[in-house]
C-alpha cells in the first residue's frame, strides 16, 4: 500500500498523509439515489468485504458528540458506545450537527481530519483485518489504512460497540 497525494486532497488524506502513515484512495461513482445506506453502497461499488467497509456516526452521549466508527455490514449499539465513553445515555446526533461539528457531508464524514477532534470509538471487529476502509471525506471517496494507524490517527478507544 502506498501512500498517495491526489489533486483535491480533502482533510481526511491531508490528515492521514502529515501523519506519515501508508494509506490507498478508493475512489468510485457515487449515485445520487443511492441515500438508504453510503456505506454499503461504497462496499458494492470497490468489491469489498462490508465488515472491512467501515462507516463513521456521530452520537450525543450525554450532552457531548462521540464518534463511533463501525463495520457498514452492522450497526452501532448506542448502550455499548455509552458504556466504552464512560456515559449512561447515547442518541444518535442529528445529522446537520455531525456535519457542522465534522465539517464533512452525511455519507461522507471521515473519521480522520475533522474540523474539532471527538472522543472516537473503533468496533473491536475491525483489528481482524489487515486494512480497513472509511469515508475520505466526500461521498464516492475512501480511505483503506491499517486499522491501528486509524486507531492512532483518531486516538480512538476500542470496544465491541457493534451489533448484527
Amino acid at each position: 500500500m502506498a501512500k498517495r497525494k491526489q489533486a483535491g486532497a480533502t482533510p481526511a488524506t491531508t490528515a492521514a498523509s502529515a501523519a506519515g502513515v501508508e494509506f490507498t484512495v478508493h475512489e468510485y461513482e457515487h449515485d445520487p439515489r443511492s441515500t438508504a445506506s453510503y456505506g454499503v453502497e461504497a462496499a458494492q461499488a470497490l468489491g469489498n468485504d462490508p465488515a472491512r467497509v467501515l462507516k463513521t456516526l456521530l452520537a450525543d452521549v450525554d450532552g457531548a458528540l462521540v464518534v463511533a466508527v463501525v463495520p457498514v455490514s452492522g450497526q452501532l449499539d448506542l448502550k455499548a458506545l455509552a458504556r466504552a465513553v464512560g456515559g449512561r445515555r447515547a442518541v444518535m446526533a442529528e445529522p446537520k450537527a455531525a456535519e457542522r461539528a465534522t465539517g464533512y457531508v452525511v455519507g461522507g464524514i471521515s473519521p480522520l481530519g475533522q474540523r474539532r477532534a471527538h472522543p472516537t470509538v473503533l468496533d473491536a471487529s475491525a483489528l481482524a483485518h489487515p486494512t480497513v476502509f472509511v469515508s475520505a471525506g466526500r461521498r464516492g471517496l475512501e480511505i483503506e489504512l491499517a486499522p491501528g494507524d486509524l486507531v492512532r490517527l483518531t486516538d480512538a478507544g476500542v470496544a465491541d460497540i457493534a451489533r448484527g
